[in-house]
């Protein structure tokens, strides 16, 4: 009888885990994934296609927009320019129109490679939340009726961002948060999910040497000593704030001791196994802060550093992905790169196929590959288990900023005028 009942126990308990993992699989819910660490570990995901060949569908966009999808429960949420607006409109996986939403007039983007809707939408299954760079930040409910808007540039004055805003909002149990870090008064805001009141608005200004104010990152969202926190990169600082009020608990400098100027933050910091790393140093640094501690913890709470001459490993614009316990790095010219997130070392360097453009999409590994989408719309699948192999590269015809997403066996695609559903393998 205890034989039998330890069984089901055992046998719940392997449904339950595998319900949670089939859970993440089918749910994209935010920029770099159900764990906002670029990867997932389930599935088994599409190798070799192309614009025309083993797709699933593919659907003309209605405008221009930089922002990688998202998807809850069969919804894909993808934000964009429609009719000279700020938009957002929905597809069930069939590629299906499902609705879609305008705002006001969109401001367009600056960079050739940006967009007035480079930040991506998040979602918790009941809210939809959007920012756009014209300022305006807004909630949805998941049939797409607009419940609340605000516009943060109105309220607080203009972005001095050079570029493009990508900084994309997050989510708390009960608030959407948003930074802004530029030259000027720099902010994290917390709003009420269902209403769009404001719940608290904390400074985050750091003097620093020209444009290493300036930063395009998202924060990450942590559980730490049973509360919620919020992880933030930029001003040369990693900070953390408690989620409930906004009060800084942390702070960790000494990034650029030597004040070197145009050192803006544009990849984000990753946050794994109470590490945040980050990039830094236009490609050519990469540092580990421990989470925790009070106050500055700039001499407790940095792990390790690595530095390079040029900026042909590490990354600039992609932000790190963390895989099966490693970290890996897609540099801006398609070096690949895999740490041991503890100590810094490398345990391999290797590199996509050369070519004289860059990587601008964050990389994407699911069960064991690397998804690495070039500017030009060529799109690298790579085998990180066992020793590192290029498997295909598929050419999309168009260009592709954001980063592929891996959702129910499918890979999403956001290219500069369709999105694209490749079939599972």
């Amino acid at each position: 009888m205890q034989k039998l009942l330890y069984a089901l126990c055992c046998l719940t308990l392997l449904c339950s885990t595998t319900l949670a993992a089939e859970k993440l699989a089918a749910n994209w819910p935010r920029w770099r994934g159900p764990e906002a660490i670029g990867s997932i570990s389930t599935g088994a995901y599409p190798t070799k296609w192309t614009a025309d060949e083993n797709l699933a569908w593919k659907v003309e966009l209605p405008g221009r927009g930089c922002s990688t999808p998202i998807v809850w429960d069969g919804q894909i949420l993808i934000t964009s320019a429609i009719e000279g607006a700020d938009g957002i409109t929905s597809y069930d996986m069939q590629g299906k129109q499902l609705w879609q939403t305008t705002y006001g007039k969109q401001r367009r983007g600056k960079h050739k490679n940006g967009s007035g809707s480079n930040p991506s939408p998040a979602t918790d299954g009941e809210f939809i939340f959007v920012y756009y760079k014209s300022g305006l930040l807004a909630g949805l409910d998941m049939a797409g009726k607009k419940l609340w808007q605000t516009n943060l540039i109105e309220k607080y004055g203009k972005d001095t961002l050079y570029w493009d805003h990508g900084t994309s909002p997050v989510m708390t149990d009960k608030y959407v948060v948003m930074t802004m870090m530029h030259e000027g008064d720099s902010f994290l805001a917390a709003y009420d999910k269902p209403t769009g009141k404001l719940i608290w608005k904390t400074k985050r200004k750091y003097k620093c040497p020209q444009e290493g104010d300036h930063s395009y990152a998202t924060p990450t969202v942590i559980d730490h000593n049973g509360e919620q926190r919020i992880v933030t990169w930029g001003a040369e600082h990693v900070t953390c704030h408690r989620a409930t009020d906004g009060k800084l608990l942390w702070e960790c400098g000494g990034f650029n001791p030597q004040r070197t100027p145009m050192w803006v933050t544009v990849a984000s910091a990753l946050v794994t196994s109470d590490v945040a790393i980050v990039p830094y140093g236009r490609g050519k640094r990469l540092a580990a802060v421990k989470l925790g501690g009070s106050g500055d913890v700039t001499k407790t709470h940095r792990l390790w550093t690595l530095k390079w001459k040029n900026d042909r490993i590490g990354a600039f614009v992609p932000t790190p992905a963390a895989y099966d316990g490693k970290l890996y790095l897609l540099g801006d010219r398609g070096a690949v790169s895999c740490f041991d997130l503890a100590t810094g070392k490398t345990l391999w360097t290797d590199a996509l196929p050369k070519s004289g453009l860059k990587y601008y999409a964050s990389p994407t590994i699911a069960a064991g590959k690397l998804y690495a989408a070039r500017e030009d719309g060529v799109v690298f699948v790579a085998e990180l288990r066992g020793k590192f192999k290029v498997l295909s590269e598929n050419p999309m015809h168009e260009q592709i900023i954001a980063s592929p997403v891996p959702v129910a066996g499918r890979l999403l695609l956001r290219g500069e005028k369709h999105l694209f559903c490749v079939k599972g393998s």
